[in-house]
């Protein structure tokens, strides 16, 4: 299993799969290939299918700037091995193909290509929950003190950067108003929702921040700018806006603690990339709201004091209760459902965590037992229920308005 700072990254949003993963792969294949004349990127399956809503190709042409560049879009062809698939090639001032890569975006914004996962290393011995719960109860210590003792030391320090990206996507989040990027013209809501939960003195006020908090990170991804991908640009506003609410109302929770909750988050995470998969694509939203979900869920329980048993619990429950999601973005925008379910699922994290807490952390499925249930239950869904935009609310969009 790699490092969890595969799980956390910083990039623009809307989609980590559509957007981050291309370009990283264009950055990779042109540095190898400088002297070209043009580029041509074919993308297909769901790649294409929903990459113009996504802004694959102004992402694409962005990144290439004044170098010639042509996009093709193949959203009829379902590559084998992923459905977001892509095909890279070099070109001289002939047009003939002098360099070529296929490659698949899988997640997250990371690659795999014909030999393996690309630019990573392993770093854990250990890679499902149950292994990883005998070490720490053999050793006497919880996830984030696995995490660190097979990390490299910079693990804080790069998890620090992140928590500050995801603070500031959140309050960049919280102050813009208006309308969102594309053709749906989506008002933003977390201005609004953030005054009005501010002003509440219900027992509704504690769940209209933390709904804040997490539409702030889901509205700025929809408008392309910066977030922290956790685990991915689609569930990017769950696990920040459960660790921002600890923060801002539970006067016990320092940086140091939410440090080592994202820990335990990004290990979370890790094990799904790694025995099923965080792409919407391949396994649906579950894959990636589901993930985001038992990330949260998970680190909340443990900055409220949680055992590794109960911290598995609550990771169980944000993920099983997520099982079956379908990916079927509207006009393909990360927008309508994707922005509300993020809201949602914070606070299912929230509910989870405290189902946990009044529990001794027993239970009869295991966290294990889910991500393999969601990653066949994954495949089980048909391709149009899994990001392609030709399902679910996607289409039936026209008939809605």
């Amino acid at each position: 299993m790699q490092s969890i700072k595969t799980i956390f990254k910083v990039g623009f949003g809307p989609s980590s799969s559509h957007t981050i993963g291309p370009c990283r792969a264009a950055e990779i294949f042109s540095d190898k290939h400088p002297n070209a004349a043009s580029y041509r990127i074919t993308l297909y399956g769901s790649l294409a299918a929903t990459g113009i809503g996504h802004g694959t190709d102004t992402a694409l042409h962005k990144y290439f700037g004044d170098r010639k560049l042509e996009v093709v879009w193949m959203p009829e062809f379902d590559h084998p091995a992923h459905p977001n698939a892509m095909l890279i090639e070099s070109l001289d001032a002939q047009a003939a193909v002098t360099g070529s890569w296929e490659v698949f975006s899988i997640g997250g914004g990371d690659l795999r290509d014909a030999n393996g996962i690309v630019g990573t290393k392993e770093t854990y011995p250990l890679s499902n929950m149950t292994d990883i719960l005998k070490w720490c109860k053999k050793e006497g210590r919880t996830f984030w003190e696995y995490v660190e003792t097979y990390e490299d030391p910079d693990i804080w320090e790069y998890l620090a950067d992140i928590w500050k990206v995801m603070q500031k996507s959140i309050k960049d989040g919280l102050d813009n108003e208006g309308v969102l990027p594309g053709p749906i013209k989506l008002q933003r809501k977390a201005s609004s929702s953030f005054a009005k939960a501010v002003a509440s003195h219900n027992p509704q006020r504690s769940i209209g921040l933390l709904f804040s908090y997490a539409l702030a990170v889901s509205e700025e991804n929809a408008s392309g700018n910066t977030i922290a991908i956790s685990p991915t640009c689609g569930a990017a506003g769950v696990l920040p806006s459960v660790l921002y609410y600890a923060a801002t109302t539970h006067e016990h929770v320092t940086e140091k603690k939410i440090l080592r909750a994202l820990a335990t988050a990004g290990l979370v995470g890790n094990i799904v990339k790694t025995n099923a998969s965080i792409s919407g694509a391949e396994v649906g939203c579950q894959g990636e709201i589901g993930t985001g979900c038992s990330m949260a869920a998970a680190a909340f329980t443990q900055l409220l004091g949680g055992t590794t048993k109960q911290i598995e619990y609550a990771a169980e429950m944000g993920f099983e209760h997520n099982l079956g999601l379908t990916c079927d973005p509207v006009l393909g925008y990360v927008q309508i459902p994707c922005i509300e379910r993020n809201a949602v699922a914070a606070g299912k994290a929230w509910q989870c965590a405290t189902y946990a807490l009044y529990s001794d952390g027993g239970h009869k499925i295991s966290f294990d037992q889910v991500v393999e249930t969601m990653a066949q239950t994954g495949k089980d869904l048909q391709s149009a229920y899994r990001e392609t935009g030709y399902g679910g609310l996607a289409k039936n969009w026209e008939s809605f308005k």
